[in-house]
């Protein structure tokens, strides 16, 4: 048998998000801002919705493991793009490649199946409605406000990018899709949650206060 020469593939080059050079640095920036909060919040969210009494409820269940899924994926990819902004050369090994996709496909599905799971869990709320008082049917309102905004945001990017007529599709429209699910996506909704949620904001300020009393006394 003759021998042949063969190129064995061990990495990927990267497009990246963009080709002006000028950009680079203020993307960076933009980007580096938008993974802090993710982290901060999404660990913000665990760490209250674990010591906090109020929240040991179904829904603040779904919302600490979506926050740790949220935190999950970010990661998986976030610290990736910012060290491309950064080097010269925008390669993947092959490998590493192979298990970042794999963690953010788990992560993806999990959330999916987070999400599913709130929204049923608030399709029970909406049903508590058939009580007579107004105050049962606006805190079932208020309580269902923050899932459906998380649920509607994720599925509706998703839905954008893999929906759209091929005559109007782009890469650079999925470039920016998945950037808004990858990265936007978790740093909204522990913002979602923090400002429209009444219990988490209550726990917020109560967890800043004995962080202060204790700053406070030393």
């Amino acid at each position: 048998m003759g021998k042949h020469n063969l190129t064995a593939l061990n990495e990927f080059v990267l497009m990246g998000i963009t080709d002006h050079p000028e950009l680079q640095a203020p993307l960076f920036g933009l980007f580096l801002i938008i993974y802090m909060i993710s982290v901060v919040g999404n660990l913000g969210i665990i760490i209250l919705t674990k010591m906090d009494s109020r929240l040991q409820t179904p829904m603040y269940f779904f919302l600490r493991h979506l926050a740790i899924t949220d935190l999950g994926y970010s990661t998986t990819v976030g610290p990736k793009m910012l060290a491309n902004f950064v080097v010269d050369e925008n390669t993947i090994s092959y490998y590493f490649c192979a298990a970042q996709l794999a963690f953010f496909i788990l992560f993806i599905n999990v959330e999916l199946f987070i999400l599913s799971a709130m929204s049923y869990d608030r399709y029970v709320a909406i049903y508590f409605l058939r009580m007579n008082s107004a105050e049962g049917r606006h805190k079932a309102f208020f309580t269902c406000g923050s899932p459906l905004t998380a649920v509607i945001v994720f599925f509706g990017t998703l839905i954008f990018m893999y929906m759209q007529p091929k005559s109007s599709h782009s890469f650079d429209g999925d470039k920016g899709a998945s950037i808004f699910y990858t990265l936007v996506i978790p740093m909204l909704n522990p913002l979602i949650y923090s400002l429209r949620n009444k219990d988490v904001k209550y726990a917020l300020h109560k967890t800043r206060k004995k962080i202060w009393n204790i700053f406070s006394t030393v």
